[in-house]
């Protein structure tokens, strides 16, 4: 999609599941420390689009936990909600994280 970044899908626990980004970041995000305190400030959070200055984050709770996507200010938020929508109907279906690499490699 265009202006996407990147995608992580953390445990309820802060734990990394899944990562993947269009280009190398230049500091990695994987600091168990912050993911977890980042995570746990979430509860009860179904959903966040948090703007900052020149780019943005979508949160979206999972059964698996929390799905972010990190994307630009043109970031089609329409299509990235209704495609989180899909991917976790599918993932439902599918049961599986694998469902989430698939469907991923599609989107991205």
């Amino acid at each position: 999609m265009k202006d996407v970044k990147g995608v992580m899908l953390f445990s309820s626990e802060g734990d990394l599941i899944f990562e993947k980004f269009l280009s190398p970041l230049s500091e990695k995000p994987e600091t168990k420390g912050l993911w977890s305190t980042v995570i746990a400030s979430l509860q009860g959070i179904r959903e966040a689009d948090l703007v900052f200055e020149k780019s943005r984050l979508y949160i979206r709770k999972t059964e698996q936990g929390y799905l972010l996507v990190l994307m630009g200010m043109f970031a089609p938020i329409a299509m990235i909600r209704l495609n989180c929508d899909v991917l976790l109907f599918s993932l439902k279906q599918k049961g599986k994280v694998k469902g989430l690499k698939y469907f991923l490699k599609k989107v991205i």
